[in-house]
């Protein structure tokens, strides 16, 4: 096969993967199990696994239980639902099933999620071996910061829930984490910030597999996770921001405009900018806050291009499509893209080719005499495929200290 047909032959199977996915999404029960989604593709299961590793980083029965249990949590929010009836009206076959799915994919049982709707706080428990003060250090890389807040054991961090200038407090125990919410309520706003908890902690990133296949590399740091912003839109703004920068001007980059376009929550913090309040924007206001003329243009395109719905980051459904996607943006360059699918979509395959702390991690770790180029840095980065954006975050941190 040339290489033609071998592209319009990837290009036609990531068409069926991202409408079959579609379909999914719109109906958890329309694949019964991973042998009807094969056969709804017209492939076999290996196949089936290989186009799910290659484009959503997962394995197949892994997304259909989070898809699933991300419908559950839905009707749950919509209003009152009998748990054995709402197990089979999302596609499993057992209630038992459907409990174990539930808290593995959420950390609580139904009954502790449709309780927490009506709450203002709630637990969750800590993930195995969930390395707390680096996730402190982590999202408090910034003291400055007029979003994020960490003081001891606590971290605060404003955003938009349900369109209400909010904060979400998270205070770590020995084996839980209590969170409660500021701002919004109700259901809706109790629900986003359930997901908000489980973004800021890494919960769907269990190391396990990762540090099971390379000791190595995650010796002394076991544990360690791939920590998310809360929306892709707040990882693209940081990936433009970070660009062609050093962190400390980013992050001086990102206190202006949260402070020019963000709006003020509790306690004096102010929730990172919306699309709308970014697209609103122009250029001149920004340049006057030391943005360059081309960043400022990236940024403004973005949130123009997210509000427009011309780049539509929620409604793709692979890595591949999103990271395409991205590509297109001008101003989006590999580097852009693929630090948004780890961060911003948790993707675990990611590689930011280009990071200069990357080249220089993995020049020390091979023991290189020269940083590695991108074709080289894809080559020594393929070992630790499918986990490459953990491995990623494991070589950064072996400078002592995750960046960005």
């Amino acid at each position: 096969m040339n290489s033609a047909h071998k592209d319009q032959g990837e290009e036609a199977d990531l068409a069926r993967l991202e409408a079959a996915l579609a379909r999914l999404g719109a109906d958890p029960r329309a694949f019964p199990d991973v042998d009807a989604m094969a056969s709804a593709l017209g492939v076999g299961a290996i196949k089936l696994k290989d186009l799910f590793r290659e484009h959503l980083h997962l394995q197949p029965a892994a997304y259909l239980q989070q898809v699933r249990i991300h419908a559950a949590c839905a009707r749950l929010v919509a209003g009152p639902a009998d748990l054995p009836d709402l197990a089979f009206a999302v596609g499993f076959a057992s209630a038992s099933a459907f409990l174990q799915a539930f808290r593995r994919q959420t950390g609580l049982s139904p009954d502790a999620y449709r309780t927490l709707l009506g709450a203002e706080a709630f637990s969750l428990p800590l993930p195995s071996g969930l390395r707390v003060a680096d996730v402190l250090r982590f999202h408090g890389r910034d003291p400055l910061s007029l979003s994020e807040q960490v003081a001891g054991l606590g971290l605060r961090k404003a955003f938009l829930c349900e369109g209400q200038p909010s904060v979400l407090s998270l205070d770590f125990g020995e084996e839980v984490v209590r969170v409660r919410l500021e701002g919004a309520t109700g259901p809706l706003a109790m629900a986003q910030a359930h997901e908000a908890a489980l973004r800021l902690l890494g919960w769907h990133g269990d190391p396990v597999a990762f540090e099971g296949a390379h000791p190595e590399l995650a010796r002394g740091r076991e544990g360690l996770r791939v920590l998310l912003t809360l929306d892709p839109f707040e990882a693209l703004v940081w990936a433009i921001l970070g660009q062609q920068v050093n962190l400390a001007f980013a992050y001086a980059l990102r206190r202006d405009l949260i402070r020019l376009a963000g709006r003020p929550a509790a306690g004096g913090l102010i929730a990172h900018p919306d699309v709308g309040a970014i697209a609103a924007l122009d250029g001149m206001q920004l340049q006057a806050l030391r943005f360059s003329r081309r960043k400022a243009e990236y940024l403004l395109n973005a949130a123009t291009a997210v509000a427009q719905r011309r780049l539509k980051l929620e409604d793709l459904h692979t890595a591949t499509a999103t990271n395409q996607a991205l590509l297109a943006l001008r101003g989006c360059g590999p580097w852009t893209a693929q630090y948004v699918l780890m961060r911003g979509f948790g993707y675990r395959d990611g590689v930011p080719v280009g990071d200069a702390g990357l080249t220089l991690a993995l020049q020390r770790w091979f023991q290189l005499e020269t940083r590695p180029d991108a074709p080289e840095t894809l080559r020594l980065m393929a070992p630790f495929a499918p986990h490459r954006s953990l491995a990623t975050f494991h070589l950064w941190a072996s400078l002592k200290g995750v960046p960005a």
